[in-house]
């Protein structure tokens, strides 16, 4: 994703940091200290300033934060607008126009509308010499994103108006509908219902083409002009859903407590809340979607009733009176919550002003001297941080004004105007939440052309401004500065009612385990069988399945594969998952590639598993729904780990933790420091493994949410049966039998059985140890995994006594040998080898313990390693001694301190690398204690040349 803020102006410096510019407080958790300098931009002062006004609720992550500037940094706002108010009007109005243009969506339309108001881009010498903007090949340029808010903030409600009006007319391109359709609607006076179809119909035509963000910031600003309170609070679902897809965590759920629909409130609990409350309510949305049927109302409906398309709004239609400071404004580049002033509500619009088009395409009208704004856009807030937006949210409705007969709202023949267009959030679907409706394209209310008939009409408006907003017109940048003479406020000429043309929606669909015509309660049922994968409740997937039968739906493959497993029926639950694990095919659905990747886990085919959940995530960003990306990611880390990749995974892991907790996935976080607690497990990093299970667990047993509880507890077996430890391992794993919701999961506890068996089998607890293997052997025998057959055989070895075990250990390599998991292979030449000792074969058992012993060296597993140097001396062998190469001296530490150690190494303090990686510097100290350790060093200074001389040796 492209960075959303500009870099400090060249002949500018960054403030210097002093304490007031610390990073967040440290207690607040990790997760919440992200979010909070996502949004403030990344700026440490404006984090300060939040961080102590976040109440309780906020500061734990239990409510979501503030979106509007005003809220997230009211003192930092006072002073960017101090300096804008102290710059002349006309480069104030050139400066509003581009922060118009650049929030809430970048339209590119800044240089388009200069040139058709003849402005002169020379007055922007005056912000430059200030040093805060300058001219850019494509725009202005601001000298951070508070400064764009408050340029935008310091213009008049009616300059605002205009400069929307004036992009509006210039976005004429037969691909800038949206875009257009944003200026209109956030040049708009009142509540109107023709605007809201229009701003609805051009969410979902932007929702289809992957600009969520965008899309959410047009179904808000419609909410807000909709006058029916019913439309109003489906296209607040809709912006909700949209906000949640595109990543804004915090503003999706500020709007959806604004409505009520189950399957909005579910797919937000999977994430983000109780796990076991979102099955209820994805399932009570299943139910109500069954029923509802397409043209129903709630949370199933697909066509839009009327009253936000094609409705002709009645003469007289008015508005209330706005409150002051709606009109809280962000985008992507920059937030602006704007205050109306005291007084500006309640002024009647002429007819025919602002959101009429007429042949020559115009939009607006050169509004009267005097008639100040009221209705400022809604919704308008993308907040940018490293990867995403949080953003504003404004109040829903707008009110204040009372439109006369014939503004803005055209009616045609009965149904001319309609648009169909799915209901609230139950279309949700795709991309690990939710799959919002597309709503097809209008017709192009300003027409494609007539942009350069109307700037005449512009000066005129521009002239009956007054000075406030006097600018001159342009002339090249090259131009002699004699020809430019003045201009004023822009304005656009008024225009001809159009007619809202009707056209057929198409919802995005799950495809995959979703077969024949895709419907809201099928694509709620994939979020089901989730819920219970996350709860570890699996036994609730049998009542998931009920009323997907009661009701004549399809359930995903994942779902019915589960059941059947759980249930016994081995052989169906076999042909269930390969099926769904089949559908990994490259450009897929990302939900239906994570099903696949589930599936391929369930099955033993981790290589299956790793490119269905990398193609998920690249699938996610290629449609714009980065919500999707961390929950692909949670999945890869099985894959990394069986597959003996722990630095690979665990680097992997780390960057979808950041991106869990920008994007407001609390839950997706839980289950991935429970992964990172796994591959601290397998690194041998005691320290940072008790402390990730111990942060995954205390999450877990507070939201339901058993799969990250049992993951954490399998790391701490690990851990125990790697350093020799096998009583506490063998406890820690049978505590995964008592499964459900927050305590463990029946799946993985399967999946740990080769460990149990041979925790067990150390610790003389041979009874249990046969039934698990019994039971695991059978699924093995049915799935015929490899890697599967080979752990069952190796338990078999640890199960029989003497001589019987050789073959048992020979039958488990060969297997291995067709297999993938080649940490599970070494782990069993380990075995093999310590069995061989104790029957006198030596040359045999040292052979098998030197293969293990170079491949735990490889992988990074010095507790491994440590067992197998243990046992060959035993047999009297020397030991081969850890790598003592530069390269691979390094190789040792994990990708997390290989990640910190550079950064120490640049010269970066513990405090900064804290704030670049989301961590606490108590966590940044134990890793670079841990570098220390490892490499035998013990100053930064032995740091920097060790690792200068090792990317030497790479470099040769």
């Amino acid at each position: 994703m492209t960075p959303v803020n500009p870099p400090p102006l060249d002949r500018t410096s960054p403030p210097r940091r002093t304490d007031a510019w610390r990073q967040p407080d440290a207690v607040l958790p990790e997760g919440v200290r992200v979010r909070v300098l996502r949004a403030v931009y990344g700026d440490p002062r404006a984090a300060a300033e939040l961080a102590p006004r976040l109440t309780d609720r906020q500061a734990t992550g239990v409510d979501p934060l503030p979106t509007s500037p005003a809220e997230l940094a009211p003192s930092l706002l006072r002073e960017r607008r101090a300096e804008i108010r102290a710059l002349p009007d006309d480069t104030r109005l050139l400066l509003l126009l581009a922060a118009a243009d650049q929030y809430p969506v970048p339209t590119d339309a800044f240089l388009r509308a200069v040139m058709a108001a003849r402005l002169d881009t020379r007055l922007l010498d005056a912000a430059e010499a200030a040093g805060i903007a300058h001219a850019g090949a494509g725009g202005v340029v601001f000298r951070d994103a508070w400064t764009r808010i408050a340029a935008y903030e310091t213009g008049s409600p009616a300059d605002r108006r205009d400069v929307h009006r004036l992009l509006a007319r210039v976005l004429r391109g037969e691909g800038e509908t949206p875009w257009r359709s944003w200026h209109r609607g956030a040049g708009a006076l009142g509540p109107s219902a023709r605007l809201a179809a229009e701003l609805g119909a051009a969410a979902g035509k932007a929702g289809e083409a992957g600009r969520l963000s965008v899309a959410r910031a047009l179904a808000e600003r419609a909410a807000a002009l909709c006058p029916d309170p019913s439309e109003q609070a489906r296209l607040l679902a809709r912006a909700a859903a949209y906000a949640w897809r595109s990543g804004d965590g915090d503003r999706a759920r500020r709007l959806a407590a604004a409505v009520s629909d189950d399957a909005l409130s579910g797919v937000l609990a999977l994430r983000a809340g109780n796990a076991a409350e979102a099955f209820d309510a994805l399932l009570m949305g299943v139910v109500r979607a069954a029923a509802g049927g397409a043209g129903a109302t709630g949370v199933a409906g697909v066509t839009e009733p009327t009253g936000v398309s094609g409705v002709t709004e009645p003469a007289g239609v008015s508005g209330v009176v706005e409150p002051t400071g709606v009109g809280d404004v962000a985008g992507p580049t920059g937030a602006a919550g704007v205050t109306e002033p005291a007084g500006v509500s309640g002024v009647v619009e002429p007819t025919g002003v602002g959101d009429v088009a007429g042949p020559a395409g115009a939009a607006g009208v050169t509004e009267p001297a005097g008639v100040s704004g009221v209705v400022e856009p809604t919704g308008v807030g993308d907040v940018a941080g490293p990867a995403g937006a949080a953003g504003v949210t404004e109040p829903a409705g707008v009110s204040g004004v009372v439109e006369p007969t014939g503004v803005g709202d055209v009616a045609g023949p009965a149904g001319a105007a309609g648009v169909t267009e799915p209901t609230g959030a139950a279309e949700l679907v795709v991309s690990a939440g939710v799959a919002v409706p597309s709503t097809s394209a209008v017709s192009d209310p300003d027409g494609a052309d007539g942009a350069g008939s109307a700037v005449a009409a512009d000066d005129a408006g521009l002239r009956s401004a007054g000075p406030a907003a006097r600018a001159s017109r342009p002339t090249a940048h090259g131009a002699s500065r004699a020809t430019a003479h003045r201009a004023t406020r822009p304005a656009v000429p008024a225009a001809s009612p159009t007619v809202v043309t009707p056209t057929p929606t198409r919802t995005p669909t799950l495809t995959g385990p979703l077969t024949g015509t895709p419907t809201p309660a099928a694509h709620l049922l994939a979020r089901v069988t989730e819920a219970a994968i996350y709860t570890g409740d699996v036994r609730r997937l049998r009542e998931a399945a009920r009323v997907a039968d009661r009701h004549g739906l399809v359930p995903p493959g994942t779902l019915t594969g589960l059941v059947a497993a759980f249930d016994g029926r081995y052989e169906d639950a076999r042909d269930l998952l390969k099926s769904a694990a089949g559908r990994c095919g490259p450009g897929g659905d990302p939900t239906v590639l994570i099903h696949a990747g589930i599936a391929a886990l369930l099955l033993g085919d981790h290589t299956r598993a790793a490119t269905a959940t990398v193609r998920a995530a690249a699938s996610a960003r290629a449609l714009g729904t980065p919500v999707t990306v961390p929950q692909a990611m949670e999945f890869r880390a099985y894959a990394d780990f069986w597959t003996g990749r722990p630095r690979a995974g665990e680097a992997a892991a780390a960057d979808a933790l950041w991106q869990a907790h920008a994007t407001g996935q609390d839950n997706g976080a839980c289950h991935l420091q429970a992964a990172l607690a796994m591959f601290a497990a397998l690194t041998g990093d005691a320290e940072v493994c008790h402390e990730r299970a111990a942060t995954a667990r205390s999450y877990a047993l507070t939201h339901g949410l058993g799969l990250p509880a049992a993951l954490a507890q399998w790391a701490l077996a690990f851990l125990d049966l790697s350093s020799g430890r096998f009583a506490a391992a063998a406890a820690r794993l049978r505590a995964l039998a008592g499964f459900g919701p927050g305590h463990g999961h029946r799946a993985v506890r399967h999946l740990a059985t080769p460990h149990y068996v041979e925790a067990a089998v150390r610790t003389g607890d041979t009874r249990v140890a046969r039934v698990a293997h019994a039971d695991y052997h059978r699924w093995a025998s049915t799935v015929r995994s490899p890697d599967d057959l080979a752990l069952s055989a190796r338990c078999g070895a640890l199960l029989a006594p003497g001589e019987e075990a050789v073959e048992h250990y020979r039958t488990a390599l060969d297997l291995h040998s067709h297999g993938t998991r080649d940490f599970e292979r070494a782990r069993t030449e380990l075995l093999f080898g310590s069995a061989l000792r104790r029957l006198r074969r030596r040359t045999e058992a040292r052979d098998r313990l030197h293969s293990a012993l170079e491949a735990f060296d490889s992988f990074g597993a010095p507790h491994c390693a440590a067992q197998a140097r243990t046992e060959l001396r035993a047999l009297g062998t020397p030991a081969a001694p850890a790598p003592a190469g530069l390269d691979a001296t390094v190789a040792r530490l994990t990708a997390q301190q290989l990640l910190v150690a550079r950064m120490a190494a640049e010269g970066a303090t513990n405090r900064e690398i804290a704030g670049r990686l989301a961590l606490s510097p108590r966590t940044i100290d134990h890793h670079l204690r841990g570098v220390f350790t490892r490499l035998g060093i013990r100053s930064r200074i032995e740091l920097v040349r060790l690792l200068a001389e090792s990317d030497e040796s790479e470099a040769v």
